[in-house]
């Protein structure tokens, strides 16, 4: 699967498309088009908006790409740049609900222990992973994805979100006991949808 970091282009092309070449613009494009797609999809969990989220993305690149610092890695900008826009939508579908960002719950430091990976490692069921995502609310999911797949610091997520350190941290910790329990519950009813007369 392509990631962030396969969708460093070459000088040249980059350099075309900071002339405003729009054939440089379709070859970055294909280059980020599907790590960008993904990202949406898992921090929303909406095609419609992933999409959106792509679109957007799209369109900020072609307008920065030229002050893009070539020291930087463009994978990295590319990632940063999403991330914000599928934030930004994330906060507006709860805006349009009249609900708070923070999924209606108060912050708990109790719960700011951060479990990484305990939850994804040794999962053989992607499908019963991708559902379990499904189930969290928008902001647990988001920083379930942030942190445990591409890899932002408690620090970087609760900028992005406007956030404290904890609110991540608490997130994080409440999402990866959600998941094991959904993965548990799941995990119990599978082995009856093969073997009917098992259960």
């Amino acid at each position: 699967m392509a990631g962030f970091s396969d969708c460093t282009p070459d000088p040249a092309l980059l350099e075309r498309a900071r002339r405003g070449d729009m054939q440089a613009h379709e070859v970055l494009y294909r280059g980020y088009a599907r790590p960008v797609f993904t990202l949406a999809s898992r921090i929303l969990d909406d095609p419609a908006q992933a999409e959106e989220v792509l679109q957007d993305t799209c369109i900020e690149i072609i307008r920065n790409v030229a002050g893009f610092r070539e020291d930087a890695a463009f994978g990295g900008w590319v990632k940063r740049i999403a991330t914000n826009k599928a934030l930004a939508h994330l906060r507006s579908a709860w805006h349009r609900k009249g609900r708070r960002f923070a999924d209606d719950e108060a912050e708990d430091p109790a719960m700011a222990g951060s479990t990484q990976g305990d939850v994804a490692v040794g999962v053989a069921d992607q499908e019963g992973l991708a559902r379990a995502l499904a189930m969290l609310t928008p902001a647990a999911r988001a920083v379930v994805w942030l942190y445990d797949v591409e890899g932002f610091s408690h620090e970087e997520i609760a900028a992005l979100m406007g956030k404290s350190i904890s609110f991540s941290k608490s997130r994080l910790a409440r999402a990866h006991r959600q998941l094991r329990a959904l993965l548990a519950e799941d995990e119990e009813v599978q082995p009856c949808m093969r073997q009917p007369n098992s259960c």
